[in-house]
């Protein structure tokens, strides 16, 4: 009820036109529309770093639609006349209904059934299509400052007409259903961001329904302006109140939140770290730390596409196939095993003394699940196979890497020492395990 408060009001003044009165301030309304769109600007890059991170197709294509709103937007506020530019420029001034519009297409796309392999694929094609979004801004951009077909009507896309009003009745009904399946959402998880995503979205389909019937400078085009900036307030407000580390993990799917992934599981340590923090100094540890972690990572991270899960003292976890997209996640993890303990090693050649890494991985299912409440929650990985991932790791040769059965299944012509069945603590029965020593170069 209360969100259909700015319909009542734009009825209101369409149907008295003495109250519509007529407001033309070029500096307020640069600053207004400017404002919106970096707020849109900021949520769209929050979306698309959480989605990134956590291979979240839903949050990426919620992202699109903040980034296309800001593009546009940004666009409409160069149109403000005797700002930047002297005149009206038709196509800027057409960029905020198509922005909001091809922003609808985004949001209504973000509540498909896009969990599994599909979350996989629509992530690939999300990232294209925001390419894509990022050069139609650039080519709208251009071909309105040259006034090229067909961004060279004099027509302003706030007067009544039949575009106009299609083009709102579609982006209304796409923002319409996408705040209806993000209630649905909230009232299935409760938290503030799907109910703050689902509120943006009617005020953007209200805003909508605003741009086609309103005049220029009048109140009543004044309010689809406020209406946008609303929305994307809301969001951002939403946001600053969440936990920084998982801000939009209201709006995640039910796969990022808990579900089961095929993973492999590497962790590291150093052997004979804590006689080694007994006998130096606190700074000198840390530098050793560092020294080993600047090599350790990068081995990883950048050369393998793991992702650090945690780093707890001298203790390194390290997932692969987080967000499904790494089919060949065992080969990956051992291949960055064999390179962590090359490459770490020759940091322990220059410093003799230091301790050496141990690595243990292993392959299977693992749980995907959102720990924590307000005040702290992370993203991690649970389960068995994350289990015996780390007591693999105490078993491994000092400077070498221990694996599993079930990893070792998944490195075809890999090279190995058997190290036998092994009794890990808290395991019932024996782990089978082998010290690799090298894989197949292709």
């Amino acid at each position: 009820m209360a969100l259909a408060i700015p319909l009542l009001g734009l009825a209101l003044l369409l149907a008295n036109p003495t109250w519509d009165a007529m407001w033309q301030h070029h500096p307020a309304h640069f600053w207004l529309v400017l404002v919106a769109a970096l707020l849109s600007a900021v949520t769209a890059y929050g979306t698309g770093e959480a989605a990134s991170r956590r291979g979240d197709a839903r949050v990426m294509l919620v992202s699109l639609a903040f980034l296309s709103a800001a593009g546009f937007l940004a666009l409409h506020a160069l149109a403000t006349p005797k700002v930047l530019l002297d005149g009206t420029n038709p196509g800027f001034n057409l960029a905020t209904p198509v922005g909001i519009a091809i922003g609808s297409l985004f949001a209504a796309g973000s509540t498909g059934p896009i969990d599994g392999p599909r979350s996989v694929r629509a992530m690939r094609v999300a990232r294209r299509l925001r390419v894509a979004l990022v050069v139609v801004l650039l080519g709208w951009a251009v071909f309105s400052l040259l006034r090229l077909p067909p961004l060279d009507a004099g027509a302003g896309p706030e007067r009544t007409s039949g575009f106009m009003v299609l083009l709102a009745v579609a982006a209304t009904l796409l923002y319409a259903w996408s705040a209806a399946a993000y209630v649905v959402l909230w009232r299935r998880r409760r938290g503030l961001m799907p109910l703050a995503m689902a509120a943006a979205f009617v005020l953007l389909g209200e805003a909508m329904v605003a741009i086609s019937l309103s005049a220029n400078w009048h109140y009543s085009w004044w309010e689809w302006h406020l209406l946008m900036l609303a929305a994307f307030v809301l969001v951002a407000w939403g946001a600053q109140l969440q936990w920084h580390e998982e801000r939009f993990s209201g709006l995640y799917l039910d796969e990022t939140v808990s579900g089961t992934r095929e993973m492999s599981i590497l962790f590291a340590d150093l052997q004979g770290f804590t006689t080694f923090s007994e006998d130096h100094e606190a700074e000198q540890v840390t530098s050793m730390l560092n020294d080993y972690f600047d090599v350790a990572v990068p081995a990883v991270v950048k050369r393998h596409g793991g992702e650090v899960d945690r780093i707890i003292g001298d203790a390194l976890m390290v997932t692969f196939n987080r967000r499904g997209d790494q089919p060949d996640h065992a080969l990956r993890a051992a291949r960055a095993a064999l390179e962590l303990q090359e490459e770490t090693g020759h940091v322990a050649a220059a410093h003799p003394g230091w301790p050496r890494f141990r690595v243990g991985v292993n392959s299977g299912p693992v749980a995907l699940s959102l720990l924590g409440g307000a005040g702290g929650r992370t993203h991690t990985v649970i389960g068995d196979v994350v289990n015996v991932a780390s007591r693999l790791e105490g078993r491994a040769p000092v400077g070498g890497v221990a694996v599993s059965a079930a990893t070792l299944d998944l490195l075809p012509g890999a090279r190995v020492v058997p190290l036998g069945a092994l009794d890990l603590k808290g395991r019932a029965e024996p782990v089978e395990a082998f010290s690799l020593t090298s894989l197949p170069t292709h």
